[in-house]
């Protein structure tokens, strides 16, 4: 697919000045999340990586756009914004929702021969081909907004506010859609390391379905487990941040070598 340098500048929203940056982050939000999210990231990682944040449609500055009710749709579109840029060692972070689509991008742009990250980050998610019978999509407004609510987050707080929930219902509700009617085959790959981080009490996934991410790959795999619900990674930034860091690091030193 291809797609022109506007609709391309719709999904991408960067934070920070990075001109001399030696890796690139790519962050893959949750269900329901936005680019907004990883804005603590890219400061923190500034400038010696190049953090890219995706703002999918139907959120925000794009919340009039229709919203994606599928994760192929998402993997194709992000496919071929992802692979039109500029070649750079990258590491892709996804949480939740974020964790399969930067999974399925992964995937796609090692088929199609370039492009594919060097590191796949996968947070709060279990294995791609794990399945559980999930039905969020399908419960009425505030059935939708209770499990939100229930998870965490940063701002949940927000959905409290009756016109703000009336502008992020459709979204949330689509990307729950897309997640949990997701299926992989358990034969899908990608050649690259991949690491896993989840929290000990987080009801979205088990350390065992978790550790399933070690079939996906024909690299490394590696699991961190932290304390906490679902949304861990706010509570345990700093320790989060360093194993980015050290990735990104890793990643450039072996472009490095090679070049």
């Amino acid at each position: 697919m291809d797609i022109s340098e506007t609709e391309a500048a719709l999904w991408i929203r960067r934070f920070a000045g990075t001109p001399d940056a030696t890796a690139r982050l790519v962050c893959f939000p949750h269900a329901g999340g936005a680019a907004s999210f990883f804005q603590p990231v890219a400061r923190a990682l500034a400038p010696a990586a190049d953090v890219i944040s995706l703002q999918y449609p139907g959120r925000q500055d794009r919340r009039r756009e229709p919203v994606i009710r599928s994760v192929d749709e998402y993997a194709a579109r992000l496919t071929a914004v992802l692979g039109g840029l500029p070649p750079m060692p990258t590491v892709y972070f996804g949480h939740s929702m974020g964790a399969i689509l930067a999974f399925e991008v992964a995937h796609r742009l090692a088929a199609a021969g370039g492009g594919a990250p060097a590191s796949l980050v996968a947070s709060g998610r279990r294995g791609p081909a794990t399945v559980r019978e999930e039905f969020v999509h399908l419960l009425g407004d505030d059935g939708i907004i209770a499990e939100v609510q229930e998870l965490g987050g940063t701002d949940t707080a927000l959905l409290d506010d009756e016109e703000i929930r009336r502008m992020a219902l459709p979204a949330i509700r689509g990307d729950f859609t897309a997640i949990e009617t997701y299926s992989c085959p358990p034969d899908r790959l990608v050649p690259c390391p991949v690491t896993v981080f989840i929290g000990d009490t987080d009801p979205k996934v088990t350390a065992e379905e978790a550790r399933m991410w070690g079939q996906h790959t024909t690299g490394a795999f590696a699991m961190h487990v932290y304390r906490g619900g679902h949304f861990f990674l706010v509570e345990h930034s700093a320790d989060v941040l360093a194993r980015l860091r050290a990735e990104l690091a890793r990643v450039a030193a072996t472009h490095a070598v090679r070049a």
